[in-house]
């Protein structure tokens, strides 16, 4: 059942025009260049649940946050976080609530990566950093999950599918709304567009072609629905109906199954992009499924 703050966000996000930096290529090229121009800021916000201790160190320049419960019984397992954005977009506070609830409640020390955006950043660097940063995790805190929503997705799958090739098995990856193929081509993009208050086709592709640095757009680090799953650990995908990225989403879990893959697969009609990060009664049910998820992946 959808009820009215469900049915008034896609509203809202018709009136604020939140696709603006995705309906055309010119709304994107403009929004890339106000990111140059006006960076945004990237600190968790002041009003962060207080049962969660944060703490920041840089690496190659670039911050990195943990974030770890602050009372109960000392963290076991570890989650990398990668926030989305369209890879131009700064982590924001819905992503920082995510955070600090998995850490909270599952019990586990969250990574959050402040990684470099477009034009600054691409998806082989990006991507490479994280698989170090999961290695890390390995060795200091035991098993690690990943985790991203919308273009972190993209990142955490193309990082799983690395570590998969380097032996390293996760005990879960879990996707929200994630940009899987690059090159924009599903053809059920067009018959979920009109009812995507959201995301479009004509930016999504200009920040992708950006994204992608020197890769062919159909290299797994690029685009992780082209990559083999086989041998992947399990998968959790959310995805909402009305978001043009759902289409992907089925063939990901199709794809999966096929290879013998675990995959819990959550699908929410009517509900929009990255929806478990939205205030909403279907959102705040999604953003718990992945924080049990993960809390029994991560302290095995």
């Amino acid at each position: 059942m959808i009820d009215l703050l469900d049915r008034a966000v896609p509203l809202y996000l018709r009136l604020s025009r939140a696709n603006r930096p995705y309906a055309t290529a010119e709304g994107a090229r403009q929004r890339l260049q106000d990111a140059i121009l006006r960076p945004r800021s990237y600190g968790p916000p002041r009003w962060l649940r207080r049962d969660v201790h944060l703490e920041v160190t840089h690496d190659r320049h670039w911050p990195v946050y943990t974030l770890t419960p602050a009372t109960g019984a000392a963290p076991t397992g570890g989650v990398v976080y990668v926030h989305g954005g369209g890879w131009v977009n700064q982590i924001s506070p819905h992503h920082w609530k995510l955070a600090a609830d998995i850490a909270a409640e599952a019990g586990v020390t969250v990574t959050v990566p402040i990684y470099p955006l477009l034009p600054y950043g691409s998806a082989a660097q990006v991507g490479q950093w994280v698989v170090e940063l999961v290695r890390r995790s390995f060795d200091t805190r035991g098993p690690t999950c990943l985790a991203g929503d919308s273009a972190g997705g993209q990142i955490a799958l193309s990082a799983t599918l690395q570590l998969r090739d380097a032996g390293i098995v996760l005990p879960r990856t879990v996707l929200i709304s994630p940009a899987l193929d690059l090159t924009w081509s599903n053809p059920r993009i067009p018959v979920v567009q009109p009812s995507d208050p959201w995301l479009g086709r004509p930016g999504g592709h200009f920040f992708a072609d950006a994204w992608r640095g020197e890769l062919p757009m159909t290299d797994p680090v690029v685009s992780p629905l082209f990559g083999d799953f086989t041998g992947l650990g399990p998968l959790s995908v959310f995805s909402g109906t009305r978001d043009i990225l759902n289409p992907d989403a089925h063939l990901l879990v199709a794809k999966a199954r096929s290879a013998g893959v675990q995959v819990d697969f959550h699908e929410a009609s009517g509900q929009v992009h990255v929806y478990p990060l939205v205030p909403t009664r279907a959102g705040r049910e999604a953003a718990q499924a992945v924080v049990e998820g993960l809390r029994t992946a991560c302290r095995r």
